[in-house]
């Protein structure tokens, strides 16, 4: 996996003795041109590698075993002396993929599970390919005698449906103000011929067009299209082109919209959104030739049947990056979406790389005004931010990738370093943490501590504006992942290794090496959403759909997930579940039972129906299939998106609760004026009521906390109680490196902001505010840029971690009751703190004796 397999898999699989290989592809060793910088980063590695590698591994070709319908499936053999990287395959009569891998870094078995003939003979080619790019191949010749079969004829049309009545119309949208012209999207190359369209399909009585995405199998599973993670690059490796965007209307007949605009087969297109008053629709596309090889935005207009489509890139995005993923806000006309942009737009911190695999992601979800070019980070995210989408209460949902946990690649073969700070001329330091816990078993003045490692894709939520970020109604590992959750200080007896899931309603356990997935919230059933439940490597984020509750506001005991498609995968695996308006549902399914991907180049949308067990399963395809011109191979269609007008949700502007507001007026401090200077210093105010009151649902970490000479509060267990005085903040900064791989890692580092002037704290450790005595903590913050903390003792020995980041945003003032934020009662039994906080009073004095 990406020059690292020993490593990272040793991590995915933990104690499994073989390591299993997973197809990635890299650039090609003659170099494509990307504007994303994609194949100087591929070069960069490489090169370290040529230093010390010049012999080419070597490849066999093994047996061949029949696929079915004109398909043969090939294994052979793969060596080399020091890391081999990949091993592709292509025909010379059309078609090429990458294997899949099983072995070692040194010896693998690969395998390519359908490879398609053509009539005559077909010379297959494979590649053998290490990480310094040295390559070696092998051919055999495999003859398909038979003809291909005849088309059938065509079904007799059925007898039409009643029509259905009219349903009335909906309110326009206001007119929004005006924008500058779009700027036109660059003259693509002519199109060849199209593929015969599929006959229209009118099975499902879909009430609404179906707008999606069509894509060439993409069969690597690592930072590739489809992929959980990392699968925002562009380079023709990690995206096949040959894609288009599509709709089908409720008759069952399709359209090729990028076609009909002129853009010929050189591009790939992805996720649709549709606009709240359902004309008109965003999506991303790149396009060769263009001038640019980075997925970039567009808008699509004209989607009435008949009508003339209409395709514009958007004014004012991030051209030298990935844009991905956009939908319009719900409060304005802003667009929303994740980018690879550098949190600040520093071209040298490109690209950011993630806290697991060391691999490029997007750095977070972003906000664009087309008409201004205003361009705000919304949340600053270390490993990623995928699959934004809004509810029906205007909040943005999305998956993250959490970690928060010490670099797997330190001391390693990558030559991990540090740096001095984020500007271009750092200097280089040592490769030591000091946030959170080793990964490995550590002490500590308290005893033994438990190694921490965090490995969940999680459902988020956040204001358009990119306030109030927290996981989904606050829910964590102890209502999802429930179970084995190991203790941090191991000679604690009230400690426990094992959640305590009496509290909660869920009883389906989301793993930690995976997660949820293409979060949507059901139209009709408002408060319910489903999501795929999938493992994070070899699925290509396929697998079962799983319903969840999620209603505003809702108490993360009383959310539920559910099996919504069949836990076994015996009918096939999903991915992008859309429930509809009119109350049915369509997925993108894949009759593939196994995570395997190269058996997944059948996916295809289908309308999915329940059984009597309330369990839903697949139905015929909604579109017949589709293939390129000159092509047997299906297409995969997926990210479908409803075209139909929706309710703009608002919401109303977060506001300060009693307990903070009364301190605010008891200190003459103007709300408004405060919220301002935070704003004009790029900063944000984090308040917590009692940091010794913490959840009783979670037993990992100490839950006995007093203030020395304060506030106390203690479990009806009793035990060992600790001493908290000092609650540290520590700041995301991308300042690790490595020798082998470009770009940079984010890591924890205690508070350093020279804006975030807080109260000093003698004794305290770096970047620390002092503990009041009734357990309150307030403190500025930067903003846009993920933090966390941690409270510690006299000593600044830390007691209760933080386990994930957050970002705030200039101006925002977060209450926080209590750290772990109570669901329902506190380890004590009691209800969420509601003290005034001591410590903002003692923050805004401060405050008004510095100068403005």
């Amino acid at each position: 996996m990406k020059l690292r397999l020993n490593i990272l898999l040793l991590a995915a699989l933990q104690s499994t003795a073989a390591l299993t290989l997973i197809g990635c592809g890299g650039a090609n060793s003659t170099g494509e041109a990307g504007a994303d910088g994609s194949v100087s980063l591929e070069e960069a590695e490489r090169r370290r590698w040529r230093a010390i590698d010049q012999v080419a591994p070597t490849v066999t070709i093994g047996r061949s075993l029949p696929a079915g319908s004109g398909m043969v499936g090939l294994t052979g053999q793969a060596t080399d002396n020091m890391r081999l990287y990949r091993v592709k395959w292509a025909n010379s009569r059309g078609g090429s993929g990458t294997a899949a891998l099983d072995g070692n870094n040194t010896a693998a078995t690969w395998s390519a599970a359908s490879i398609q003939l053509q009539t005559g003979s077909n010379t297959i080619t494979v590649t053998a390919e290490d990480a310094a790019g040295n390559e070696s191949r092998a051919t055999t010749v495999l003859t398909r005698a038979d003809a291909p079969a005849p088309a059938p004829a065509p079904a007799p049309a059925p007898a039409p449906a009643p029509a259905p009545a009219p349903a009335p119309a909906p309110a326009p949208a206001p007119a929004p103000a005006p924008a500058p012209a779009p700027a036109p999207a660059p003259a693509p190359a002519p199109a060849p011929a199209p593929a015969p369209a599929p006959a229209p399909s009118p099975v499902g009585s879909i009430t609404n067009p179906i707008l999606f995405a069509t894509q060439v199998p993409t069969f690597q599973d690592f930072a590739s299209r489809a992929s959980t993670f990392g699968n925002h690059r562009a380079s023709s490796d990690r995206v096949a082109r040959g894609g288009d965007l599509m709709i089908r209307y409720p008759d069952g007949s399709l359209r090729n919209l990028t076609k009909e605009a002129g853009f010929g087969t050189a591009i790939a297109v992805r996720e649709p959104s549709v606009h709240w008053n359902g004309s008109k629709a965003l999506f991303s596309m790149v396009v060769d030739g263009s001038g640019s090889s980075t997925w970039q935005i567009y808008e699509v207009s004209g989607l009435a049947k008949g009508a003339a489509v209409s395709i514009t890139k958007l004014a004012n995005q991030p051209a030298a990056y990935n844009n991905i993923s956009p939908l319009y806000a719900a409060s304005d006309e802003r667009v929303l979406f994740t980018s690879d942009r550098p949190r600040g737009g520093e071209a040298h911190l490109y690209p950011q790389l993630d806290e697991y695999e060391s691999t490029p992601t997007v750095t977070g979800i972003w906000s664009l005004n087309p008409a201004t070019g205003a361009l705000n980070i919304l949340n600053h995210t270390p490993s990623g931010a995928f699959s934004p989408t809004i509810d029906s209460w205007g909040r943005v949902i999305f998956t993250r990738w959490d970690h928060l946990q010490r670099d797997q690649q330190a001391g390693g073969e990558f030559g991990a370093f540090n740096l001095t700070d984020e500007s271009a001329a750092a200097g280089r330091l040592g490769h030591s943490e000091v946030f959170p816990e080793p990964r490995t078993a550590s002490s500590s003045v308290f005893g033994p501590v438990a190694g921490y490692t965090n490995n969940l894709f999680t459902p988020w939520q956040m204001n358009d504006d990119g306030t109030d970020e927290e996981t989904l109604n606050h829910v964590g590992r102890q209502e999802m992942g429930f179970g084995y959750i190991p203790r941090s200080f191991t000679s604690d007896p009230n400690l426990s290794d094992l959640s305590d899931s009496s509290f909660i309603l869920n009883k389906k356990t989301i793993r930690f090496d995976g997660g949820i997935y293409h979060v949507k919230e059901d139209p009709v059933r408002r408060g319910t959403y489903y999501g795929v439940y999938a493992r994070e490597f070899g699925s290509l984020s396929t697998d079962q759909i799983v319903s969840f509750t999620g209603t505003l506001n809702m108490n993360p005991e009383q959310m539920v997930f559910k099996d919504f498609t069949n836990a076994s995968n015996s009918g096939g695996r999903f991915r992008n579940p859309l429930p509809l308006s009119d109350g049915k549902f369509i997925a993108t399914h894949t009759p593939a039972t196994s995570a395997t991907p190269n058996s997944m180049g059948d996916m295809r949308l289908k309308q999915l129906t329940p059984d009597a067990n309330g369990i839903w399963a697949p139905g015929p395809s909604l579109t017949g299939g589709i293939t390129r011109a000159g092509a047997s191979a299906l297409l995969w269609e997926l990210e479908a998106v409803e075209v139909v007008a929706r309710t703009r949700p608002t919401r109303s502007a977060p506001a300060l609760e009693t307990p903070e507001k009364s301190i605010f007026t008891e200190e003459a401090v103007d709300e408004a004026a405060l919220r301002t200077w935070l704003k004009t210093n790029d900063l944000a105010m984090i308040v917590t009521r009692n940091q010794t009151s913490r959840d009783r649902g979670d037993n990992a970490q100490p839950y006995n906390l007093q203030v020395p000479g304060g506030v106390r509060t203690v479990s009806p267990k009793g035990g060992k109680v600790y001493d908290i005085s000092h609650f540290q903040i520590i700041q995301a900064d991308q300042v690790r490196g490595y020798t082998l791989v470009p770009g940079r890692r984010s890591i924890g580092q205690p508070l350093h902001d020279a804006k975030a002037r807080n109260p000093a704290n003698p004794g305290g450790p770096a970047g620390s505010v002092k503990i009041a005595a009734d357990g309150s903590t307030a403190a500025f913050v930067p903003a846009r840029r993920a933090l966390a903390w941690q409270t510690t003792d006299a000593a600044g020995n830390p007691v209760v971690r933080e386990r994930v980041w957050v970002t705030m945003q200039p101006g925002e003032v977060r209450v926080c009751a209590s750290c772990h934020g109570v669901n329902s009662k506190d380890q004590a039994g009691g209800a969420a703190p509601t003290n005034k906080p001591e410590a903002l009073r003692e923050l805004l004095r401060s405050w008004k004796s510095l100068p403005k």
